[in-house]
């Protein structure tokens, strides 16, 4: 009881080197792939949901920003398992460092946004200043879209974390607290462990759930700027 409640979102460190590199590094190697002709059952299910997500993603684009496809399919992929992997007991959840959050959306944020002043400037450019302005507005409405252009790649990072970081809050209270009335009253103990079952279940639905808004907030940015 006395564990510091933000102990599990420190990164680990193995012979005082970090181990963040690895964590990352580990969720692919548990995308299973297949070396025969004909697919297994997981296999198959694996790709109808790879094919399902995509071309929910990719329908409203045009033919440049399909070739962003594979970059937001392993995206989304990779986000997922991480949020799930996160969910096992002693394990770290990267997405809860908002330097990784960031390390994710800044470049994807920024590739979209040079893709768009590089083929359509001028449409780019008209996202600052909606038709019809009145004159006397037009330098603060420049100013506020210019904020709310560079604060996307932020507002994609804290969102994630947050979402991940108040999930996994929950469930150290929650946890705690069966721990601790466990000896106290069985009832009471029964009652708030079927609440942290029903937790977790919806803690695996959010953790899916932000991989997919994560990747389709950068989609549509991709789909503004092509």
């Amino acid at each position: 009881m006395n564990e510091n409640l933000f102990a599990s979102f420190i990164a680990p460190t193995i012979l005082g080197l970090p181990a963040a590199v690895l964590i990352i590094l580990f969720p692919p190697l548990l995308i299973p792939t297949s070396k025969y002709l004909i697919n297994n059952r997981l296999i198959t299910t694996q790709q109808w949901l790879i094919k399902l997500t995509s071309k929910q993603m990719m329908t409203m684009h045009n033919t440049k920003g399909r070739t962003w496809s594979l970059m937001l399919v392993s995206l989304i992929i990779f986000i997922a398992t991480t949020n799930l992997l996160g969910l096992l007991p002693y394990s770290f959840t990267p997405t809860t460092q908002l330097s990784m959050n960031l390390a994710m959306a800044i470049p994807l944020w920024a590739g979209a946004v040079i893709m768009g002043f590089r083929s359509k400037i001028k449409n780019a450019l008209a996202h600052f200043l909606p038709q019809g302005t009145p004159t006397p507005l037009i330098p603060m409405l420049v100013i506020i879209e210019t904020i709310s252009l560079l604060i996307q790649p932020m507002a994609l990072a804290v969102r994630l974390a947050a979402n991940i970081t108040a999930g996994h809050l929950l469930m150290h209270l929650i946890g705690s607290a069966t721990l601790a009335m466990s000896t106290i009253n069985l009832p009471s103990t029964l009652i708030i462990f079927t609440i942290l079952i029903l937790l977790t279940i919806l803690e695996i639905a959010v953790a899916l759930i932000q991989a997919y808004v994560f990747t389709l907030l950068v989609s549509l940015y991709l789909h503004d700027n092509t």
